[in-house]
């Protein structure tokens, strides 16, 4: 990547801004960056694109560190400083949930973009998962959620929500969506889910992150240096907003909305690719 005129700024700001505000929503943060580029394509290889899309997820993270920080620091170092269990074993039962996407992530990560990071691939996710959230809804408004906080969810469901982030691996599917459709799946209710769903994004993300650097090298030109920076930073900030709506949004609402939006942008996906 060379230029780095201000057509480029907009590009990497509009990215940033898409996954500030798609990688909390349901909705696929990637499966949309991958859209946009389709439309609006950045001067860039298509290996440091590849890179940039899972990298720039390092602001997202730091948001949700950000506000979280109280909820996700184990240690306190006040009059008598000590570890807060509580929160170090929710860290160990993240851990149990993270290995299904470690596991499969170091050995189909590859493989998975290849063959499913492409534009009908990411409608179909898109609408798949959007009935699934219209269903699993409508489901559930006749259940009593068994696990109404973070702290009730145990190991065995942190590992059945781990399983379900490995369906996130293919594009268009979202990693908070796969999370939140198999956390209530089993009962968890919806402010619980979105919780953990921010728990457990900080190690994925972490470990995303790390493998598509190691793979791509760090070898960078200034201007794709500046490119991971301004996307990074313009997703920090708009994830802040982001992770304050979800929250509010989430104790008076359900997730249908979300489906019905799934649906209707996968189908308009869809009608433009076979029209051009």
């Amino acid at each position: 990547m060379t230029d780095f005129g201000l057509t480029e700024i907009l590009l990497i700001l509009l990215i940033g801004i898409i996954e500030g505000i798609t990688e909390w929503l349901p909705v696929s943060s990637t499966g949309h960056m991958l859209l946009f580029d389709e439309f609006f394509t950045l001067n860039a290889s298509e290996d440091f694109k590849e890179m940039f899309f899972v990298v720039i997820q390092l602001g997202a993270i730091l948001a949700v560190v950000v506000m979280f920080w109280g909820k996700m620091f184990p240690f306190s170092f006040k009059k008598k400083p000590h570890v807060k269990k509580d929160i170090l074993m929710m860290w160990l039962k993240v851990a149990v949930a993270c290995l299904p996407s470690a596991v499969i992530g170091i050995l189909f990560d590859d493989l998975l973009e290849t063959y499913f990071g492409h534009t009908i691939s990411i409608a179909v996710m898109l609408i798949l998962y959007g009935i699934a959230f219209i269903v699993v809804e409508r489901i559930n408004k006749k259940r009593r959620m068994r696990i109404e906080t973070l702290g009730e969810i145990g190991f065995g469901s942190a590992f059945v929500i781990g399983l379900f982030q490995v369906l996130s691996m293919i594009p268009g599917t979202s990693r908070s969506g796969a999370t939140i459709i198999g956390a209530l799946i089993i009962g968890v209710s919806r402010t619980a889910a979105a919780e953990f769903t921010f728990f457990l994004a900080v190690p994925t993300m972490l470990g995303a992150s790390a493998l598509k650097l190691v793979k791509h090298g760090f070898d960078f030109t200034q201007a794709e240096l500046l490119t991971l920076l301004l996307g990074s930073v313009t997703a920090f900030v708009v994830s802040l907003l982001a992770i304050r709506f979800l929250m509010n949004f989430v104790k008076r609402h359900d997730f249908t909305v979300f489906g019905w939006y799934r649906i209707a942008l996968g189908i308009v996906v869809l009608a433009v690719f076979l029209l051009i």
